[in-house]
């Protein structure tokens, strides 16, 4: 109350008080982020927090869908549940490499993953299956995503080694490549386009490259090649058809 005649107290404007309000929540919730065990639990009983937006970044041969199941969260999850869960639930997919959860809030998880990549399609009894580097295979939908690699009779993890090591330092050679093979334990036979190469089963992508000189120096005399032969110490054996 008043005295009868005295002025009533000023009011700060509605601008300022909400202001205040802004300044003083933003406050309320770096006190509570500060709090690394009780701050985001409490975080996480609210509803203002609730998962309502998933991003996936990064995906190219798995669909968003597949992470997501992976993922296991609805609009009953909040942004400030653990996310090490998360990324370990994404990581467990055969087909990414590694994940990185991250919160954007107040609603969003940001899911960027690393997908391994395929380097060949490997020949089954229900049809082509794409395997990476390591041997492990791949869940690709094939019929949804092509994928240009070459082919392999079966998984072979020394084959599939060779390949992913050509994917990365001879990508102009691996991407000629249409076939790749074992024959016997020692040696292995590429086709590149139209051409056989054969070589021991220990071979490196450098030495895959001696091969470009001599089709070159074959191509200028308009030769035609039947197999290239790196089986023999710093020589290039061109056997013509």
């Amino acid at each position: 109350m008043t005295e009868e005649g005295a002025p009533p107290p000023e009011l700060p404007p509605p601008r300022r008080v909400g202001r205040w309000l802004t300044a003083a929540l933003l406050a309320l919730l770096l006190l509570l982020l500060a709090s690394p065990w009780w701050g985001p639990r409490l975080l996480a009983e609210l509803t203002y927090f609730r998962v309502r937006r998933v991003e996936v970044r990064g995906a190219r041969y798995l669909a968003a869908s597949d992470i997501l199941r992976r993922l296991a969260v609805d609009t009953s999850s909040s942004v400030w549940q653990p996310l090490e869960p998360l990324r370990a639930r994404v990581e467990a997919q055969p087909g990414i490499r590694s994940a990185r959860v991250a919160r954007r809030l107040p609603v969003t998880l940001v899911v960027t993953v690393e997908e391994r990549e395929p380097v060949a399609l490997v020949a089954g009894a229900s049809g082509f299956r794409a395997y990476d580097a390591q041997g492990v295979a791949l869940p690709i939908d094939l019929t949804r995503v092509p994928v240009d690699a070459p082919i392999v009779r079966q998984r072979d993890t020394l084959l599939l080694a060779l390949l992913g090591r050509m994917r990365t330092e001879v990508p102009a050679l691996y991407r000629r490549l249409d076939e790749a093979g074992r024959q016997g334990r020692d040696e292995v036979i590429l086709r590149l386009d139209s051409t056989r190469v054969r070589a021991m089963s220990d071979v490196t992508p450098a030495r895959l490259r001696d091969v470009e000189p001599v089709e070159q120096d074959l191509a200028m005399r308009r030769m035609r090649v039947a197999e290239l032969d790196l089986r023999f110490r710093d020589q290039v054996i061109a056997r013509l058809p």
